[in-house]
């Protein structure tokens, strides 16, 4: 009896952190309920093609790369687990744009809008179900405002269903030799199966800017229009921090806030990821401080 009560006891507790890292997204102003130290609860979780992986909630990691030839220029557990949050918008901007490059949409051509995607939770710009969006205004959506409707949309425009694009993305991730990234969603919402690295997240950043450079701007502008309504980059870097030129942020509350940022000055270039930081400023302060020491 006493040996069953213990495993009932760790069942229960098991699925208690399974809970708690499934929690939904606080939205990205409500700094103040975000703890100042990371947590360290950890979600054991198979990432596809290699063993089981355990990603730590709100670990922090940081890289920067040379953005011209790939050197490594610092690392602070860059190859550990982590959850992208809405960094996965790379990847789902980069199928968009590899769609566009095939001929089989134009910048022009229109998205329906399910009311699955209309119903995601924000970010997002309020897409209306039965409406259409242009992939053009859908690449914006996704690159200023990080768009959660959007993103969707385009997933079930592209491939039928999000679950259907997410297996592509994950296929695409390993073509680009993301070994240690997989995708279930095309938003970045809270799954505990949606897993990266910092090192994978830097690859994809460069590959979405050397494959696509013709869509550079949409990384730089600091507000995106659409319907009437502006909304502001949530890329607070740019116009601040000399050279920064994009590009992708990410908040959940399993990750904490992430951050790809991309800076050239006088002809250098970097790729900046840090993830995991406490609070938006400090994951700011942290980008900006590693930009200033390795430009």
């Amino acid at each position: 009896m006493f040996l069953k009560a213990r495993a009932a006891k760790a069942a229960i507790t098991g699925l208690a952190l399974l809970l708690t890292a499934c929690q939904t997204a606080q939205p990205p102003g409500s700094q103040g309920a975000v703890p100042t130290s990371p947590t360290v609860q950890t979600v054991s979780l198979p990432v596809a093609g290699f063993a089981p992986s355990t990603a730590q909630e709100r670990g922090f990691s940081a890289l920067v790369l040379n953005a011209s030839t790939g050197a490594e220029l610092y690392a602070v557990s860059a190859d550990a687990p982590r959850f992208p949050a809405s960094l996965t918008k790379m990847m789902t901007l980069y199928m968009l744009f590899e769609a566009v490059s095939s001929g089989r949409y134009s910048l022009s051509s229109p998205l329906e809008v399910s009311a699955n995607a209309a119903s995601q939770p924000p970010a997002k710009i309020g897409l209306k179900a039965g409406t259409t969006i242009t992939v053009e205004q859908a690449a914006r959506a996704l690159a200023v405002k990080s768009a959660n409707d959007v993103g969707v949309a385009v997933a079930e425009n592209l491939a039928g269903s999000e679950a259907a694009f997410a297996r592509q993305m994950t296929q695409k991730a390993r073509s680009l030799g993301l070994s240690r990234t997989r995708f279930v969603n095309a938003t970045g919402l809270p799954d505990p199966a949606q897993v990266t690295t910092a090192r994978d997240m830097a690859k994809l950043g460069l590959a979405l800017k050397r494959r696509f450079p013709q869509y550079a701007s949409y990384y730089r502008a600091r507000s995106f229009v659409y319907n009437g309504r502006t909304f502001r980059a949530t890329n607070n870097l740019l116009g601040k921090v000399q050279g920064v030129d994009g590009l992708k942020t990410g908040y959940i509350r399993m990750s904490g806030y992430n951050l790809v940022a991309t800076a050239n000055r006088g002809g250098k270039q970097l790729i900046v990821v840090v993830m995991g930081g406490a609070s938006e400023t400090a994951r700011d302060a942290e980008v900006t401080r590693l930009i200033e020491a390795h430009l």
